[in-house]
């Protein structure tokens, strides 16, 4: 294995509720009331749609509100990694990723570990320059078991909301959150904020017409004929981590360049606070807890 660089869950395409569109000659995000699948390939006008976007599209009527899905492992921190990011905004390398105690960060002298006061407290995150930023790998279909779509999002929603459904499946489920039958589904709130106007997050739900008991039973039985046929979950998850941690940083610059043209563009303040409220992809604990006392004192001071 290449020393240095993270070898992040094989991706297949990509899950969004958004896009960048060209306006007066600036490629600026856009937000957007439904997912889009795409594939990892780009046309003159954007990410080519995924052949299972159509498919989706033709059962809801034209717009896709709730994706069926599976997650690849059992460790929550594994689907969905977040952290507090700092990206070059002219190179689109990543810079410096922290959880709120400690960062990796690019230095003169290389790559150092050091305290992370989280975005508020931090001189170089000033003008929106870092943001919470999560990545969700999530499995569509049967066919690849292996293979995953990726959901990127900066939105305190969804980050909120994956990780606490995340964890709380793990728990019921006796640590067979990849054996669950689970659905992405996007909802949509209003706050003060927002002026009014909906903002759309992503939720994770057991799948629609399935009670919550018959969800665990399929577990059950999932996880029995995974055992079964030789499947070996906890080597799986070990080769995981230990992909992941084989380098400093999961995006790479190619990766990272997209990444901020998306989610981390040079906004106006009085706009910043909004779109940071919801862009759009669980992450370590500090992280978590920090988040959800910075809404909590934003709620109270209102």
């Amino acid at each position: 294995m290449l020393k240095g660089l993270a070898i992040t869950p094989p991706v297949l395409g990509r899950i969004s509720i958004g896009k960048v569109v060209e306006r007066n000659g600036k490629r600026l995000p856009e937000k957007d009331d439904q997912f889009t699948i795409t594939s990892q390939v780009q046309g003159k006008d954007g990410w080519l749609p995924h052949p299972l976007d159509e498919g989706f599209r033709q059962q809801q009527g034209g717009k896709i509100r709730s994706i069926p899905v599976r997650l690849m492992f059992n460790d929550p921190d594994l689907n969905f990694r977040a952290e507090y990011t700092w990206f070059d905004r002219t190179t689109g390398r990543p810079r410096c990723m922290g959880n709120g105690e400690q960062c990796r960060r690019h230095t003169e002298d290389g790559i150092k570990t050091l305290p992370c006061p989280s975005p508020d407290g931090c001189p170089l995150a000033q003008g929106g320059a870092c943001k919470p930023y999560g990545r969700l790998n999530i499995t569509i279909g049967e066919d690849d078991p292996l293979g995953s779509f990726i959901f990127r999002t900066t939105g305190f929603n969804s980050i909120r909301t994956l990780a606490a459904r995340l964890h709380y499946f793990q728990a019921i489920s006796g640590n067979r959150l990849s054996c669950l039958p689970l659905e992405l589904r996007l909802r949509g709130k209003s706050t003060r904020q927002s002026l009014g106007t909906p903002i759309y997050y992503v939720d994770l739900t057991v799948r629609s017409g399935v009670a919550i008991e018959e969800a665990l039973a399929e577990a059950r039985d999932t996880e029995a004929r995974r055992l079964s046929a030789g499947f070996d979950q906890q080597a799986l998850e070990q080769a995981a981590r230990d992909a992941l941690s084989n380098g400093a940083f999961e995006d790479s610059e190619d990766e990272g360049a997209e990444v901020v043209e998306e989610f981390f563009t040079q906004e106006p303040p009085e706009q910043r606070e909004v779109a940071n409220t919801e862009r759009t992809v669980l992450g370590s604990r500090p992280l978590l807890d920090k988040l959800g006392a910075k809404m909590e004192q934003r709620e109270q001071a209102h």
